[in-house]
């Protein structure tokens, strides 16, 4: 057992920490407080090999591994939350299509989203089915060689700025089985998008419905087989709540950071805050919780990445165990500031709207739990 990172994994996390700092933390508060979306940025991360950072390199992937992944949207959170969170909706986009798409799609579209020439959103969630994700009901009807879909997502990053959606839609009867996985190109007719919605946090995105009115696409955009997309689906996200737990982690750890140096400068009572035993025993917790969530976060890559038989269990522990602790450590260091805390001039007010989200979206932690359940009784259920 070996917990040391390769120095591959040491170089490839001070490459992210260094483009979180320079790039991204000096304009995250601008972009959260103007609602807006840093494309030219988010851009600039396909030359560091971040748009496709676990698709294959002869689309211009980067053929990394999910704790390197990891290792990544750790260290980007730290600058960012809401922005290093749409980057990994992109990689999953990317992923998708690599692992699962025909050769003709492959070298069609990872190429251009490997170099970020194309942005990609994901639509899973509608109005009517979120964590039920097998209820959805967005049709696509094959006719003659298009698929006409019908139906709206809900909730999408990227919304009306993305330039291709990976879609769920269902080609088949109720349930997984029908489900089924299309690519649909912005400017598509029957393509629409709804206001973007106003949002607690999780501001330099966009986020929207998405439309599909008689929105006619080749039947060459299903990706794999009619019937499988429900599966690609729980894949992808066995890998994005680990991104989503990392982004958590980095932005608890960014947290963290702050009230140690608040702490350190602040008085009350005649001494700093950080000589009061209170909030020594308060700080300490939040460290050993941190390091607690980081063991468990690579240990669920590392069995991601070696497919071993209980991964998904520990990816959902990890998501679960992450993201209530990193919403924990980032509401903990807000209260350390007392009302300065609550101010938009200190950044935690900010992380604690940006990781609140983390708890609900790719499989809410209550789903979370129904998944670990369920795998820890299935020998009880024979």
């Amino acid at each position: 057992m070996d917990f040391a990172l390769t120095e591959e994994q040491e170089a490839i996390q001070d490459m992210a920490q260094r483009f979180a700092a320079d790039e991204l933390a000096p304009h995250t508060a601008q972009w959260d407080e103007k609602h807006h979306f840093p494309v030219d940025v988010i851009k600039k991360t396909a030359e560091l090999g971040l748009a496709g950072i676990y698709t294959r390199d002869d689309v211009g992937g980067s053929g990394l591994g999910r704790l390197d992944a990891a290792l990544i949207f750790e260290a980007l959170s730290a600058g960012c939350t809401s922005t290093a969170a749409f980057i990994s909706i992109h990689n999953m986009c990317s992923w998708m299509i690599d692992r699962f798409g025909s050769e003709e799609l492959r070298q069609k579209y990872c190429p251009q989203l490997t170099s970020m020439e194309m942005i990609a959103s994901y639509c899973l969630t509608e109005p009517g089915s979120g964590s039920d994700a097998a209820a959805l009901k967005t049709k696509a009807v094959k006719d003659g060689d298009h698929y006409v879909l019908n139906g709206s997502k809900a909730f999408i990053s990227g919304a009306g700025t993305s330039d291709l959606y990976v879609v769920m839609v269902r080609t088949g009867g109720d349930g997984p089985k029908g489900i089924s996985t299309v690519l649909v190109e912005n400017g598509t007719p029957g393509l629409s998008f709804g206001a973007q919605e106003r949002k607690m946090g999780w501001n330099s995105q966009p986020t929207a419905i998405v439309n599909f009115e008689d929105c006619r696409i080749p039947v060459s955009n299903l990706v794999g087989e009619e019937g499988d997309g429900f599966k690609f689906a729980m894949m992808g996200l066995d890998g994005g709540r680990l991104n989503i737990a990392a982004c958590s982690l980095g932005t608890a750890n960014a947290a963290l950071k702050t009230a140690l140096d608040y702490a350190n400068e602040r008085q009350a009572f005649g001494k700093r805050l950080n000589q009061q035993q209170a909030l020594q025993f308060k700080l300490a917790d939040m460290g050993t919780e941190l390091e607690a969530a980081r063991v468990m976060l690579y240990q669920a890559a590392w069995k991601l990445d070696n497919k071993t038989p209980d991964a998904t269990r520990h990816c959902a522990m990890a998501k679960r165990f992450v993201t209530d602790t990193g919403f924990k450590v980032v509401n903990d260091a807000l209260q350390i500031h007392g009302g300065y805390g609550y101010l938009k001039d200190y950044p935690l007010e900010r992380m604690l709207r940006d990781v609140r989200v983390h708890q609900i979206l790719e499989g809410a932690n209550e789903i979370m739990r129904v998944i670990i359940a369920r795998d820890m009784l299935k020998e009880y259920q024979a």
